[in-house]
């Protein structure tokens, strides 16, 4: 049962029934609760965030196993989180540290998958093709994942400063549009993927809850999934429930690609290669990094040039569902 005596009465209406918070945290519980419990797999995807930590705490009484993977040559900032939730929960964990010759092997492996070259995707997501990867040698043919939470429960730093009419509009446009890379990963490597936030009932219940207990203010900070936050924050450690948004790539350290590429790319030779590729290929490439990615997609697929498209990315040319995020080169907003 969840308490939260310090607002059993506080009430907020947001175009929707009047619930107390108590009620609503109640509700979170028992539906993540009958989420988590109806996974199979026996191994957690472990990030030290909120979102693994609250799926940690639901399975702890089966020992599962987890999973973190770190960049050795990096700056990560999820190895004491992790190390801490999984000491809290009692959990085996084990630590993939990762050297960068190996990040840059999967980095390509992951393009061949997602078929694209958006940077930020494939810092992000080059973290879990390693993490199921390291499942699939290890013998483990599922793996959990904290999939949509910060699509259902506006976990994203972007969307903090938006009043509650223009944070609503958002979390709506995310949520008809959101995907999952690691499912794809999944499929290829042969892994099941569970995400327990992707159940039915989570979807369900989160598009109830009003978007001002979605970010709201905590203390002399904002933050966004603060009603799972405040659910949770009596049965995880205060430190993890109230830790600031990481993307993987800040947590796992692969966000360190980004200066890896600016160090090794001259800008002589990187100047080269964006009037090159603008003038013959038709697509503006961003930064050094995005051409490394550029080129291995090109040697994989060819042009991403969409001639027939409606509505293209005006940097990569491909063609676009959303009008403000080209999912193809990363480019945003466009």
């Amino acid at each position: 049962m969840v308490e939260t005596k310090k607002v059993r009465h506080i009430y907020f209406n947001f175009k929707f029934k009047p619930l107390a918070l108590e009620t609503i945290s109640k509700s979170i519980y028992r539906v993540l609760e009958e989420s988590c419990d109806s996974c199979k797999s026996n191994l957690i995807s472990l990030s030290g965030g909120v979102d693994s930590s609250i799926i940690a705490y639901f399975l702890k009484h089966r020992k599962p196993k987890t999973i973190a993977i770190i960049a050795e040559d990096f700056v990560s900032t999820d190895l004491t989180y992790c190390q801490k939730i999984a000491k809290e929960m009692g959990l085996a964990l084990s630590i993939f540290n990762v050297k960068t010759a190996v990040i840059l092997d999967a980095v390509e492996e992951t393009i061949k998958i997602l078929k694209n070259f958006n940077d930020i995707e494939i810092r992000n997501n080059v973290v879990m093709y390693l993490a199921i990867k390291w499942a699939k040698e290890n013998g483990e043919d599922s793996i959990i994942a904290g999939d949509g939470a910060d699509e259902l429960f506006a976990g994203y730093n972007f969307l903090l400063q938006k009043s509650d009419n223009e944070l609503e509009k958002e979390i709506k446009r995310i949520c008809s549009i959101m995907h999952f890379p690691t499912h794809e990963i999944g499929k290829s490597l042969g892994v099941n993927i569970e995400s327990p936030f992707l159940k039915d009932s989570v979807i369900k219940l989160a598009k109830e809850i009003p978007v001002n207990l979605k970010v709201r203010d905590e203390g002399k900070k904002r933050y966004g999934k603060w009603i799972l936050r405040k659910t949770f924050e009596d049965y995880i450690p205060k430190q993890i429930a109230w830790r600031e948004k990481s993307p993987m790539q800040d947590g796992s350290g692969t966000v360190g690609l980004t200066n890896l590429f600016d160090s090794v790319i001259s800008e002589e030779k990187y100047v080269e290669k964006k009037l090159t590729t603008e003038k013959y290929d038709n697509v503006v490439i961003r930064s050094r990094e995005s051409m490394h990615y550029y080129e291995i997609f090109k040697k994989l697929f060819g042009s991403p040039v969409d001639n027939k498209a409606e509505n293209s990315c005006p940097y990569c040319k491909h063609k676009v569902e959303d009008s403000k995020f080209c999912r193809m080169c990363g480019a945003f907003p466009i």
